[in-house]
């Protein structure tokens, strides 16, 4: 499994347009996945997440998580990257996640879709303390307790997903997450890690990220 840290340019037009559509990122991303121009990359090839972060130089920051090595040169955009690519970090190997115990603690940062199913509608939760609620029942389910939890960049996301004769817009409330979990069910929480959590990983929401202390 590898992380991949992306600088995009800004004055790229695609790098506009990806940045203000998620789903034309996961698009445009999904080309580096992807023998042919033609084919579509399989789903749960990758997760993602747009930084709030900038580099040094104001390109915005992207971090990529496969389970397989992309080809960025597939992306085939001459301005898109503003740099290139870092080297991939195996992160099964850094994380030593087969090592661990119950009671590891993580710094964690996760941009999620904290929502729920109300009369077979879904909403997101626009509530502090729901939003809080949310994590700690994402934690249990996935093997984690968050013992601190920031929250911000609450934010709607809207994509525009393509069906064979129609334009789709998918609208999804986001927040970001970061602070210090303890490992409680390890098993789970490397599926957690590996697999992402919650809805929207088309519209870069979902990849929990997480580092020893």
């Amino acid at each position: 499994m590898y992380l991949h840290r992306l600088h995009l340019n800004h004055r790229s037009r695609e790098v506009r347009r990806d940045i203000a559509d998620p789903y034309e990122m996961h698009s445009t991303l999904c080309r580096a996945f992807s023998s042919s121009s033609e084919q579509k990359c399989s789903p749960g090839s990758f997760l993602w997440r747009l930084e709030p972060e900038q580099s040094h130089d104001g390109f915005s920051k992207v971090i990529v998580q496969s389970h397989i090595l992309p080809d960025w040169s597939r992306i085939n955009l001459a301005d898109w990257l503003g740099e290139a690519p870092t080297t991939p970090i195996n992160i099964l190997e850094k994380l030593s996640l087969d090592k661990r115990a119950n009671g590891s603690q993580f710094r964690y940062r996760l941009r999620a879709n904290p929502s729920v199913c109300r009369k077979g509608r879904r909403f997101g939760l626009l509530n502090a303390n729901e939003q809080t609620d949310w994590i700690l029942k994402q934690g249990v389910k996935n093997g984690f307790k968050p013992f601190s939890i920031h929250r911000s960049e609450e934010r709607m996301l809207s994509g525009n997903t393509r069906k064979i004769s129609s334009t789709i817009t998918i609208r999804l409330f986001s927040v970001l997450y970061d602070g210090i979990l303890s490992v409680t069910d390890l098993q789970q929480f490397q599926k957690a890690v590996e697999f992402g959590i919650g809805r929207g990983k088309s519209m870069g929401l979902g990849l929990l990220s997480v580092a020893p202390i």
